[in-house]
């Protein structure tokens, strides 16, 4: 595990816990590590919803098929960030959602209920790490919100003007990148793609924005 510390240092999860507490937390837990290939499954909708995952590389979207097929674009985790925590600590029975690897990647799981229940060591870190997962669950939740926001708009166009407004925000840059390629960011926003493409193609035209595949300018 010594070889992931740097980037689990930038986890939420393990927000001031010290780099020798969080090795024997990590071996307490039982966490392991898996490798997946660009396209491959990394939690499967309708599995148990067990486990929370954390990115050590690369780049996972979680999404969920409706039954007629439709997917829907919830978001993204990278490298340091993590994902399932809400569904595991909720003790929901199967997953709701799908994760797949959008390329290459590294992830370590871990068994939601190590953290929830203490176990006999008493370890001294364990409130820290409570602490650190109920906060990661409000930002999230907050995350959902502004999302709520943006597909509630009413058209494609204000749905799109929002979600690049919030990525600008974010980025504190009028110029950033965004984590979809055309047909996930119509899955994000829940439109489809060829009227997506046509509203870039009119704010582009109308001197709105400037774009190149993953890139975007406001302007």
């Amino acid at each position: 595990m010594k070889n992931y510390l740097k980037i689990l240092r930038k986890c939420p999860l393990f927000f001031q816990i010290e780099d020798a507490d969080l090795q024997r937390m990590l071996n307490c837990m039982g966490a392991r590590v898996v490798s997946f290939d660009k396209k491959y499954t990394v939690m499967a909708e309708d599995s148990p919803a067990k486990y929370i995952g954390i990115v050590l590389s690369g780049t996972v979207q979680l999404s969920r098929t409706d039954f007629y097929g439709n997917r829907s674009m919830i978001g993204t985790a990278s490298a340091g960030e993590i994902f399932g925590e809400a569904f595991a600590c909720a003790e929901v029975g199967s997953l709701p959602i799908s994760v797949i690897a959008a390329e290459e990647c590294e992830v370590m799981f871990v068994d939601a209920s190590h953290i929830l229940h203490t176990c006999e060591n008493n370890c001294v870190f364990h409130r820290q790490l409570i602490f650190n997962l109920m906060k990661d669950l409000a930002t999230k939740n907050i995350g959902s919100f502004r999302k709520l926001e943006i597909t509630g708009k009413r058209t494609t166009r204000e749905k799109l003007l929002a979600y690049l407004s919030m990525c600008a925000e974010r980025s504190a840059s009028t110029s950033f990148d965004i984590p979809f390629d055309r047909q996930e960011l119509a899955d994000y926003l829940e439109v489809d793609r060829s009227g997506l493409s046509a509203e870039i193609g009119k704010l582009t035209k109308e001197g709105v924005i400037l774009t190149k595949k993953k890139h975007f300018e406001l302007l």
